[in-house]
């Protein structure tokens, strides 16, 4: 009951619709050549055949369903139709999605538009993603007996202490799903706690990935540019992270005059934004984007799908997200690739691997920019300790991969 009567108030909400995206447009975070996906319309025919629909909010949720959408896909009888919200993930999605799979922008959340995407593409099964609820869509999905799944269901310290005292909403929407996977054990008793009917945790869809994709051409000549010279890897970094990452690089600078520092921004379209404050600091900036080469103090990976390659150029990453309180970007990444993976002390969207990963002394913690300063010393001045935390992370990194197998026999019964 208290869905339809959202579902009805959102009715009223049509001007903020609008509002929303109408600053959305204007700060560059829609695809302006197809923004009549958000509208719930699309020229993309139904394909024939079954139809999973997978959604995730953005980037790290797409990433990490690619594995079971290629296991999916093996299946010719099913094609897979991914749903994002960010112009990054589309584009990325454009390029890691495998023949049988297609990217569809998700249609903003208002009732009309959630209906004409669910009549136009009417899927055989629905899994949503980690967190992102929409509740007409939901609602929408349910009442046309679409099966839903929650996979690597995720929910926070902070999301569960709001979710209790809201439980009268959040309760009917995690009712709505068939089957509520858990990234881990404490997230499925969570789920439980907040009303899911059917929990269960088969490990994290995160450990099932393939190292990143490269081109094995491109490594090769970045590698012959940098030459000797001493590099690290500040990836995946957020707003007010850049020029924290600038004064580290300052710091050590004083000690190695030859440092190079390449950043690799979460949104590549805050590029411009971060190479105003890398100048103002009086640092030397070339990117990615413009084709510039790596002879200057900080070189900023501004493109998108190339996070494989910039992980393979240094022998240590830190992964941003994690000075600030975000909760921290995908750490697996780096450590799968055989970096030497530092985080900051803001990685709680990561608690479980960041406490396995620590445990087995496979990562790196910091508390603060200095502490930050004084291990990346530490690391450069002890390359046998810097190796031996790559070999365990990487170990750790790999540990847990037939948990892809595990997620994809609970889903059998749908798909």
């Amino acid at each position: 009951m208290i869905l339809k009567i959202y579902r009805g108030i959102s009715y009223l909400a049509y001007p903020f619709v609008w509002g929303l995206l109408k600053r959305r447009k204007k700060k560059g975070k829609e695809d302006l050549e197809r923004l009549e996906e958000r509208l719930g319309k699309t020229t993309v025919v139904r394909p024939k055949g079954k139809l999973v629909w997978i959604h995730g909010a953005s980037v790290g949720e797409s990433l990490s369903v690619i594995p079971l959408i290629n296991q999916l896909v093996k299946d010719k009888n099913i094609t897979v139709m991914v749903t994002t919200g960010t112009v990054t993930s589309a584009q990325l999605m454009q390029k890691r999605l495998p023949k049988g799979a297609f990217h569809q922008y998700v249609p903003i959340d208002y009732p009309i538009y959630v209906k004409r995407f669910i009549h136009h593409f009417h899927p055989d099964v629905a899994l949503f993603v980690e967190s992102d609820f929409w509740p007409n869509m939901l609602l929408e999905v349910y009442e046309r007996k679409i099966p839903l799944v929650l996979l690597n269901g995720r929910v926070s310290d902070r999301s569960f202490r709001r979710w209790q005292k809201a439980k009268w909403f959040i309760k009917p929407l995690l009712r709505l799903f068939a089957l509520c996977l858990g990234q881990t054990q404490e997230d499925a008793r969570r789920l439980g706690i907040l009303g899911a009917s059917n929990t269960g945790c088969v490990g994290n869809l995160k450990f099932s990935a393939t190292p990143m994709p490269i081109d094995e051409k491109e490594l090769k000549s970045m590698k012959k540019s940098i030459g000797k010279r001493l590099v690290w890897i500040a990836g995946s970094t957020h707003e007010n992270e850049e020029n924290q990452i600038a004064d580290v690089h300052r710091l050590l600078q004083m000690e190695y005059p030859d440092l190079l520092t390449i950043i690799v921004p979460r949104h590549p379209n805050r590029a411009e934004e971060i190479e105003k404050i890398l100048l103002q600091k009086g640092l030397t900036v070339h990117r990615r984007s413009r084709q510039e080469d790596v002879n200057a103090d900080i070189y900023l990976g501004d493109t998108i799908g190339e996070m494989g390659l910039f992980y393979r150029l240094a022998p240590i990453v830190f992964v941003g997200g994690s000075l600030i309180p975000f909760g921290g970007q995908n750490m697996l990444e780096p450590m799968r690739v055989g970096a030497c993976t530092i985080v900051g002390p803001y990685a709680f969207n990561f608690k479980e691997i960041v406490a396995k990963a620590k445990k087995q002394k496979a990562l790196i913690e910091v508390t603060d920019v200095e502490d930050l300063k004084k291990n990346l010393i530490n690391l450069i001045k002890h390359p046998a300790l810097r190796q031996e935390i790559s070999v365990m992370g990487q170990c750790l990194a790999n540990s847990e991969t037939a948990v892809l197998n595990r997620v994809y026999n609970r889903l059998k019964p749908w798909i």
